[in-house]
């Protein structure tokens, strides 16, 4: 069932919206053809919603009630701070979610005791499906640890490969620069293109390939233009930044054009971060 389709039973259900606007059921690509995957991106704030309280049982709730295969996290906290409580909220979430996990930590620095976890910060991806392999790509980053920093390579970029039905699927997961000059951005998308294009050797069978994130600019950004020579924007129809009366869109979906098909895509409306959830059903495309 699409993504619009169910939004819009459950509000007719609830009386909200007349049965004559129900759009007729999605038709798929036929049994065999193409394999149906649900996936999400949420830049979770580190546990915090737009309140700025740190609360992971609502984030656990938010996620649940998308009901997805597949889930891009960003702002992943693990044994950081006070500010997240010391957890490891990729490590909960998962639990919490029964999913699997993958975390790729931008910085790993040492702990503040002996003997402790070491204080990480990076993206994650949690999965109904097994994870056959992981990787933590760098990708040109500008630090924000250390004083005068210079774009230097830097990981962060979590790739992992999940079996769907027999199929596997390249997901990435990644958090672009925020600065308002676009020049890290620029290398980082040059860095992402290359490292994609690295699992499309010649020779290899189709590959299919879904990118996940939190970009900090818009779909028109040039910066963003060459992303779309190879993947397709899920344009899921709304802004997404900050999840209180939004006026940007900077969280994606994107996927392979040539393998994977976006069959619907929404916006969540909630508070449970400072960005709003993007989700969207696939078709793998055998």
């Amino acid at each position: 069932m699409s993504l619009r389709r169910r939004t819009v039973e459950v509000l007719v259900a609830a009386g909200l919206l007349g049965t004559a606007f129900a759009p007729p059921a999605v038709a798929g690509e036929g049994p065999g053809r193409a394999v149906p995957l649900r996936v999400a991106t949420y830049n979770i704030h580190a546990g915090a919603g737009m309140d700025d309280v740190f609360d992971l049982d609502r984030q656990a709730a938010e996620l649940r009630s998308l009901d997805a295969d597949v889930i891009g996290l960003q702002e992943v906290d693990a044994h950081w701070g006070i500010r997240s409580e010391w957890r490891d909220l990729a490590a909960e979430l998962a639990e919490r979610l029964d999913m699997r996990v993958s975390f790729a930590p931008v910085y790993s620095l040492d702990p503040e005791a002996p003997g402790a976890p070491r204080r990480e910060f990076g993206v994650a991806v949690l999965s109904r499906y097994r994870i056959v392999s992981a990787e933590n790509h760098e990708i040109t980053r500008l630090s924000t640890q250390v004083p005068d920093p210079v774009p230097a390579p830097a990981p962060g970029f979590g790739e992992v490969v999940v079996r769907v039905k027999g199929l596997p699927v390249h997901v990435y997961v990644t958090h672009l620069d925020y600065r308002a000059d676009p020049s890290v951005r620029t290398a980082q998308v040059a860095d992402t293109r290359r490292i994609m294009a690295e699992d499309r050797a010649p020779g290899r069978q189709r590959v299919r390939q879904i990118l996940l994130g939190d970009f900090n600019a818009a779909p028109s950004a040039p910066e963003l233009a060459p992303l779309w020579r190879e993947l397709t924007d899920a344009e899921p129809g709304g802004p997404t930044y900050p999840a209180q009366d939004p006026v940007q869109r900077i969280d994606y979906v994107a996927v392979s054009k040539d393998s994977v098909r976006v069959r619907d895509a929404a916006v969540a409306e909630t508070l449970a971060s400072d960005h709003r959830p993007v989700v969207a059903d696939l078709l793998l495309r055998r």
